[in-house]
């Protein structure tokens, strides 16, 4: 196990990010950070405020449960454990930001953008993630990147929160 990001690396990025967020959107009234279940939604929280904290304004968030919408749900072992969704304002004409933790094919973020149409159609939908690993097998990109690494396929990126599991720390585990 190689530990890629500690606690305080974790903190800097997520502050990178979010002046990154910044620099782009002058009005972040327009914006909603949508966190992708689980830990997409923990990474958008934290976003929010950091955001909020910087700019005086409340930022709009959600958390958006892919479960359904998966490409693979009806081969996985056991069937998906779902949450709700919650999209708290109308997406038409929103600047969405897609939160994750990890990019690695893109299936996910496809899943995400499909589940993010039932609920109107978004001015914008861009992604950010914590880490980018790289082996996509979709077109997609994500427009704030923490860290990107290149990593083998049979490797895995594991990201661990506070929230979840009482560390912050991303591991590379050869598998």
């Amino acid at each position: 196990m190689k530990v890629l990001m500690n606690k305080e690396d974790m903190e800097r990025t997520l502050d990178r990010l979010a002046y990154q967020i910044m620099e782009k959107y002058a009005d972040l009234n327009n914006v909603m950070l949508i966190g992708i279940v689980r830990r997409g939604v923990n990474l958008s929280n934290r976003l929010a405020k950091i955001l909020s904290e910087k700019s005086n304004v409340q930022v709009k968030q959600g958390s958006l449960d892919i479960s359904l919408y998966r490409d693979d749900w009806t081969s996985l072992a056991s069937i998906p454990e779902l949450s709700a969704s919650d999209i708290p304002v109308p997406v038409d004409g929103v600047h969405i930001i897609l939160v994750d933790d990890v990019l690695y094919t893109g299936r996910t973020v496809r899943a995400a953008i499909e589940a993010l149409q039932d609920y109107g159609r978004p001015a914008s939908i861009e992604l950010l993630v914590l880490v980018d690993r790289g082996h996509r097998e979709l077109p997609i990109f994500a427009a704030y990147v923490g860290k990107q690494i290149n990593t083998a396929r049979a490797e895995q990126v594991d990201v661990l929160l506070q929230e979840l599991d009482g560390t912050d720390e991303v591991r590379l585990l050869p598998h």
